[in-house]
């Protein structure tokens, strides 16, 4: 009896997974397998969703810190208003009082001693950190770059301030330690770079590490010639477990090495700019980049001045292509970013860094000369082909 019965439920369960088809036989369902895929995706999906809670709970952090820093900003405004508004209304009697506005300036240091190179580190950290995350500058949105969960960073531009300047905030799945390292590798990912060298490099005492970096880049057209910075270059840990790069020019024209071969190009100015990189709960790295340069506009044509007054074309060159190359990198890494048909990341960079070297040094080389040559030539009706 107990057979029986056991023969009546595997035969009712069999029949309760078998169904018509259109030709009227009996087939077996598949809703076993069905079941199993269902809850292969629903993990996949719960992982997906765990991942962007992250990214969004990072970036809620960085646009909090936004706030306070542009809340911050309201307030430094508001007492400065007022303290011109009193000084409006106010007769001033006493000559003492002329040296209350005064232009800052970098106080005088030796750069030739060890000393004198950690005091100028030390000041270059401060200034750096006051812009990164201060109100130092009186940074602007970007026109254009909206912040969100799917955009690459919160970017701004500089408003009345000396030279241009460009900032960008971001999140990037990697460590600070290695986005450190592939920053400081500047050829890579800046494309207007010709060359960078340093030339001395020794231990700051505190952990951290200063050199003196020479970098050459190319000229964007072949009106104007290039620019060279020779620069001091400070990395260093903070408290917080944060990494920190920051990088200044060093006074004096002719300072740097091989003067003759700098002699071929305009000494431009970098005012203190770098990396702030900070460990981000769960993993990854927030990231803000300053870039603040004064290219020496006056020695360019006046139909050119705009793509060196301009902090736009920084931000676009440097600041934002650095934030774009972490971001590619870090999503390569992870799986993020996969490329079909067996192509792989590392030969398109490469390939793509030789193009543009090439364009740049024909425009900056003797072909670009020549092109100029030929084109006034041309100009006036009296063209030679070379």
């Amino acid at each position: 009896m107990e057979m029986a019965v056991a023969n009546h439920r595997e035969r009712s369960s069999d029949s309760m997974n078998r169904h018509l088809d259109s030709s009227g036989k009996y087939v077996r369902s598949k809703s076993g397998s069905k079941t199993g895929g269902c809850r292969d995706k629903q993990r996949k999906e719960a992982s997906r969703l765990q991942s962007v809670n992250r990214k969004l709970s990072a970036m809620n952090k960085l646009l909090m810190e936004e706030n306070d820093r542009l809340q911050k900003q309201v307030s430094q405004l508001v007492c400065e208003n007022g303290y011109m508004k009193q000084q409006l209304t106010t007769v001033v009697t006493d000559a003492s009082c002329d040296s209350v506005v005064t232009t800052p300036q970098h106080s005088l240091r030796d750069a030739n001693s060890p000393a004198g190179l950690l005091s100028i580190a030390e000041e270059t950290l401060a200034e750096f950190l006051s812009k990164a995350t201060g109100t130092a500058v009186d940074w602007v949105q970007m026109p254009g770059m909206k912040p969100g969960p799917d955009s690459v960073g919160i970017f701004a531009i500089s408003q009345r301030c000396s030279g241009v300047a460009a900032r960008a905030c971001g999140l990037v799945s990697l460590e600070p330690a290695k986005i450190a390292e592939i920053l400081k590798d500047r050829p890579s990912w800046f494309r207007d770079c010709r060359s960078l060298e340093v030339f001395t490099m020794f231990p700051a005492g505190n952990g951290g590490t200063i050199e003196l970096v020479y970098m050459q880049t190319y000229a964007p057209t072949t009106l104007a010639p290039a620019r060279d910075f020779w620069t001091l270059r400070y990395t260093t840990s903070l408290d917080n477990g944060s990494f920190v790069v920051c990088e200044r020019s060093l006074s004096g024209s002719g300072a740097g090495p091989n003067a003759a071969s700098a002699s071929q190009f305009v000494r431009a100015e970098m005012l203190s700019s770098g990396y702030l990189i900070r460990p981000c709960d769960g993993g990854g790295s927030i990231i803000h980049i300053v870039d603040h340069l004064n290219l020496e506009a006056w020695s360019v044509p006046d139909v050119l001045r705009p793509l060196y007054e301009s902090s736009k074309v920084v931000a676009q060159k440097m600041t934002i292509s650095a934030l774009r190359y972490i971001r590619q990198l870090a999503q390569e890494s992870n799986g993020e970013l996969v490329y079909g048909l067996g192509r792989q990341p590392a030969v398109l960079r490469t390939f793509s860094q030789r193009l543009s070297r090439g364009f740049n040094d024909a425009v900056n080389g003797v072909w670009g000369r020549r092109m100029v040559y030929n084109a006034l030539r041309w100009r006036g009706r009296h063209y030679r082909c070379y």
